[in-house]
C-alpha cells in the first residue's frame, strides 16, 4: 500500500465500494475524519475497507466484550450477527493485536483495505481504538433500526494515540432530581464513545438519599422521597411540615448499582460513589434524627436549603459508627479506588454549640469548628483508606488540614488544586468557570432555566487542569477534570441531555488530547459532525453554540448604537434583517457592525448547508423619546447593580435573563424613584418600566408602578399607576410593565417602582429595572 505523507491530508481519495447494484464511489478526505477527542496522529492512506456481513472479529477470548460496542451496532443498523473468532481468515477482519509495552490506555488502530489491526495493552485500549472506528463509520451506524443501502465504509489511516490525563470524568447528580437505571446505562456508552473513563455518581444530598443500605432501609424508604413541590422554582419552595406526604423520588437497589458498575466496567469506565458528609445530608436525618446534633425531626427539603446547618454530629461515636456501615456497603457494591465523601459547604453553627461536639473539640485539642470538620474527614480518610481504598472530597476538605492520603476536587475555581499539589496531594480538576455544566451555555433570553453562571462550549474547551503557575513536581500531582451537570434545575432527562450534548464532547477533548493538538477551529468542524451523530441516535442536544449574539455600543456624541453580530463558531454565515422581515437564505449577510440610530427591529440567524441552525435573534432597538435624556436619581441603586449608570434607564439597550449582563439597575428592598428630564414640554401617552424576576434568586417584580408628571419639577401629579399582586413564579422572567396615559404634555417624568420588600422565603427582595421607555 501507497502512503500519503502528512498527518491531515486536503487531498481527495477515491474508494471503489462493491455492493449489491455494482460500483460506487466514495470520496474521502481530512473533513471524513471527525474523531472526538482528536487523536495524537492520524495518517490518511489510499484505500479504505469495507465492511459487510463476513467482516469478522479476531479477538483474544478474554476480551471478547470489548468487541459489543462495534458488534450491537452493526447488528442494529445493519441487521449483522458479526462473528467473532480465534484465528484471522486471509482478509476482511478486525483483528485486536495485544503489545504489553503500550501505555495503559493507548492504542494503535491501523485501516487497510483488507484488515483493520487495533493495538493494545489490554482492555481500554482496544476499547478506545474500537470507538474510534464506530466515529470514523458512517453517523448511521448509530440508528437503532436495521439502514437500507448503507455503505458501511471507512478510510484507511493510522492512528496512534493515547489520553493526556487519566481522569476523565463526568458528575451525575441523581439526588436533586432522580434518573433512572436506564439513563444511567446510556449515559455511559456515551461517555465510551468520547473516551471518558470516569462515572461520578452523586448519591446522596439533602434532598434526596438515592442508594439502598441493607442495615439503615430508612434512608431510601424516608430519604429517598420528599414532598412533591415540583410546580416551584428551586429555591422558592417552602419547607415541608411533619408528615406530609412524600412522593417525589427514587433510589437504585443493590441490585441496580451492580448492574451500573458491571456496563460502566464493560465500557472501560469507573463509577466513583460519592456519599456526602458531614453536610447536605438532611435526607440522612430525615430518616435518622439522631444522626443530627440535637435531634430535631425534620422533612427531607423539597428545594434548596441555604444555609445547611443541619449536619451530622461530629462529636457523637454513633456518627462515625453509621458512616462506617455504610461505606462498608458502598464498598462491597463499587470497586472504584475512589470515594467521594463530599466535605463542602458545612455551616457548622450546631457544632459551635453542640455539647458533644465541644466536648469533641477539647478532647481532642481542636482550636475550632473548622479543625473539627478536618478531623471529622481525617478520621473518615483512616477508615476508607483501611479498606484500602482512597478519599477524595470537594475542596473545602482543605479547610483545618488535609488528611494524608486524600485526593482533593478542586470546584471553586483552580486553587485548591494549586493548594492542594503543593502539599503533594493528587488533584482532579473541576472548576466552576468551565466544567459546570448546569451553568447556561446560551442567552438566557431563550434557554431553559439554568443555576445561573456562563459556561458555553468554547469556554468549556479552553479548560486545562493543568494551571500557570505550577511545578513540574505539581503537575505530576494532577489526575485530570471533570465535569459536573448538578440538577436542582434539571428534572428530565431530556434537560439533562441538554445540558450535557455537545459540551461533554469539548470537555472530553480537553482531558484526552495533547495541549499543542487542540484548535477550536478544527474542533468546531468535528463538533458539527458529531451533532449528526446525535440526531440518529435521538440525543436531545444543544444547538446553543449557533446562537447569535450581540455586542451593542453606544455612542454617547452621536446618540446613535453599533450592534455586531457573532456566535460561537467561527466564519458562521449569519443573516439579518433589519425591517422585521423573516431571514431567508436570500436575507443579507453579515459582514460588519450595523450601526443605528432609530427604532429598529432586528432579526438573526446562522445558516449552514442552507439551512438555519439554532434559536433566531430577535431584539428591537427602540429609540424612544427619553432616549439619552437626563436623568436624576431619587432612590440611587444598589452598588453590586449599576447598569449604565445614569444613563442606564435610558440608554435604549435593554437587559436579558442575565442579571449579570451589566444593563440592569438594581434596588435591594428599596424602590426605584427618578426623575427624567425631558429638556422640554414633551407629548406623553405611555411609559413602560422594564423589570426582571427570578425568584430563585430574590429578584422580584414591583408589586406598583406609577408614573407621575410636571412642568417645574416641583410639583408632580399622578398620571398612571399599576398595581400588581405577588405570586409564585418558577421561571426567568422579563416583563415590561406599561401604563398608558391620557395624553398630555409635561417636561419632567417621575416613575416609582415599588419593591416588594419581604419575599414569602424570607430576606430582602432586589427590584431590577432595565429601561424606562417614554412613547
Amino acid at each position: 500500500m501507497k502512503r500519503i505523507v502528512g498527518k491531515w491530508l486536503g487531498v481527495t481519495m477515491l474508494v471503489a465500494l462493491i455492493g449489491c447494484g455494482g460500483q460506487s464511489q466514495k470520496q474521502f478526505t481530512e473533513n471524513d475524519i471527525n474523531i472526538i477527542p482528536k487523536p495524537d496522529k492520524v495518517e490518511l492512506m489510499a484505500g479504505a475497507f469495507v465492511f459487510n456481513e463476513d467482516t469478522r472479529f479476531v479477538v483474544p477470548e478474554k476480551y471478547a466484550e470489548v468487541t459489543d460496542v462495534l458488534l450491537n451496532k452493526f447488528e442494529a443498523a445493519a441487521g449483522w450477527q458479526l462473528e467473532v473468532v480465534d484465528a484471522a481468515p486471509s482478509k476482511n477482519y478486525v483483528k485486536l493485536v495485544l503489545d504489553p509495552a503500550m501505555g495503559e490506555e493507548a492504542y494503535t488502530l491501523k485501516v487497510t483495505e483488507e484488515n483493520v489491526l487495533v493495538t493494545a495493552k489490554g482492555y481500554s485500549g482496544f476499547l478506545y481504538g474500537l470507538e474510534s472506528v464506530r466515529q470514523l463509520l458512517p453517523v448511521s451506524i448509530e440508528s437503532d433500526t436495521q439502514v437500507t443501502n448503507g455503505d458501511w465504509v471507512i478510510p484507511a489511516v493510522e492512528i496512534k494515540d493515547s489520553p493526556r490525563f487519566k481522569w476523565r470524568g463526568f458528575m451525575m447528580d441523581v439526588s436533586r432530581h432522580f434518573f433512572e437505571k436506564e439513563y444511567v446505562l446510556a449515559t455511559i456508552d456515551q461517555l465510551a464513545l468520547l473516551k471518558m473513563n470516569t462515572l461520578h455518581l452523586h448519591l446522596v444530598d439533602d434532598q434526596g438519599w438515592r442508594i439502598e443500605i441493607k442495615k439503615y432501609p430508612k434512608l431510601t424508604e424516608v430519604g429517598g422521597f420528599r414532598v412533591d413541590q415540583e410546580d416551584k422554582h428551586w429555591d422558592a419552595r417552602r419547607t415541608p411540615e411533619l408528615g406530609e406526604e412524600a412522593t417525589y423520588g427514587g433510589y437504585y437497589t443493590q441490585e441496580d448499582i451492580k448492574e451500573i458498575v458491571a456496563y460502566a466496567t464493560s465500557r472501560g469506565i469507573n463509577v466513583v460513589p460519592e456519599i456526602e458528609m458531614p453536610a447536605h445530608v438532611m435526607s440522612a436525618i430525615a430518616a435518622y434524627p439522631e444522626l443530627s446534633c440535637f435531634q430535631n425531626p425534620i422533612m427531607v427539603p423539597s428545594g434548596g436549603v441555604w444555609p445547611i446547618t443541619e449536619i451530622y454530629c461530629a462529636g457523637k461515636e454513633s456518627t462515625f459508627e453509621f458512616l462506617e456501615n455504610v461505606l462498608i456497603e458502598v464498598m462491597e457494591l463499587f470497586p472504584s479506588p475512589y470515594i467521594h465523601v463530599g466535605g463542602d459547604e458545612a455551616t457548622k453553627t450546631n457544632w459551635e454549640i453542640c455539647p458533644d461536639c465541644k466536648r469533641r473539640v477539647k478532647e481532642e485539642g481542636l482550636a475550632n469548628v473548622e479543625e473539627l470538620q478536618s478531623y471529622f474527614i481525617r478520621r473518615m480518610e483512616q477508615f476508607i483508606s483501611s479498606k484500602g481504598r482512597t478519599l477524595i472530597g470537594w475542596d473545602e476538605i482543605l479547610e483545618g488540614g488535609l488528611a494524608p492520603g486524600a485526593t482533593v476536587m478542586s470546584w471553586r475555581g483552580f486553587e485548591g488544586g494549586l493548594k492542594a499539589s503543593e502539599e503533594g496531594h493528587d488533584v482532579v480538576m473541576s472548576p466552576t468557570s468551565h466544567s459546570y455544566f448546569d451553568y447556561y451555555q446560551g442567552n438566557q433570553d431563550v434557554e431553559p432555566m439554568a443555576w445561573g453562571g456562563f459556561t458555553p462550549l468554547s469556554k468549556v474547551y479552553e479548560f486545562d487542569p493543568v494551571v500557570e503557575g505550577m511545578s513540574p513536581e505539581q503537575e505530576k500531582h494532577v489526575l485530570g477534570g471533570q465535569a459536573n451537570l448538578w440538577s436542582e434545575f434539571v428534572p428530565t432527562e431530556a434537560q439533562s441531555q441538554y445540558m450535557t450534548y455537545p459540551r461533554l464532547a469539548a470537555l472530553a477533548e480537553s482531558v484526552w488530547s495533547k495541549k499543542e493538538n487542540k484548535s477550536w477551529a478544527d474542533f468546531s468542524n468535528r463538533v458539527q459532525a458529531m451533532f449528526k451523530r446525535y440526531e440518529v441516535m435521538g440525543i436531545n442536544y444543544a444547538k446553543s453554540a449557533f446562537q447569535v449574539t450581540t455586542d451593542v455600543t453606544v455612542d454617547s456624541e452621536t446618540g446613535t448604537l453599533s450592534i455586531a453580530l457573532k456566535n460561537e463558531f467561527p466564519n458562521s454565515d449569519i443573516r439579518y434583517s433589519l425591517d422585521g422581515s423573516d431571514i431567508d437564505g436570500d436575507s443579507q449577510q453579515y459582514e460588519s457592525p450595523i450601526v443605528l440610530d432609530k427604532t429598529t427591529q432586528v432579526k438573526a440567524q446562522v445558516f449552514k448547508d442552507g439551512e438555519p441552525v439554532g434559536a433566531q435573534l430577535e431584539k428591537t432597538i427602540n429609540f424612544h423619546k427619553a432616549a439619552g435624556k437626563p436623568v436624576t436619581y431619587l432612590n440611587k441603586y444598589h452598588d453590586s447593580y449599576q447598569g449604565a449608570k445614569d444613563v442606564g434607564m435610558v440608554n435604549v439597550v435593554r437587559g436579558s435573563k442575565n442579571f449579570h449582563d451589566g444593563q440592569w439597575q438594581g434596588w435591594l428592598g428599596d424602590d426605584m424613584e427618578l426623575i427624567i428630564d425631558m429638556e422640554e414640554p414633551t407629548e406623553i401617552e405611555r411609559v413602560t418600566v422594564g423589570a426582571l424576576e427570578n425568584q430563585g434568586s430574590g429578584i422580584y417584580f414591583p408589586v406598583e408602578v406609577e408614573v407621575l408628571l410636571s412642568n417645574d419639577a416641583k410639583s408632580f401629579d399622578r398620571a398612571g399607576v399599576l398595581e400588581r399582586d405577588y405570586a409564585a413564579n418558577t421561571k426567568s422572567e422579563l416583563k415590561d410593565f406599561i401604563i398608558d396615559l391620557t395624553k398630555q404634555s409635561a417636561r419632567y417624568i417621575k416613575v416609582k417602582a415599588i419593591n416588594l420588600g419581604t419575599p414569602p422565603t424570607g430576606g430582602g427582595s432586589w427590584l431590577f429595572i432595565d429601561e424606562i421607555i417614554v412613547e
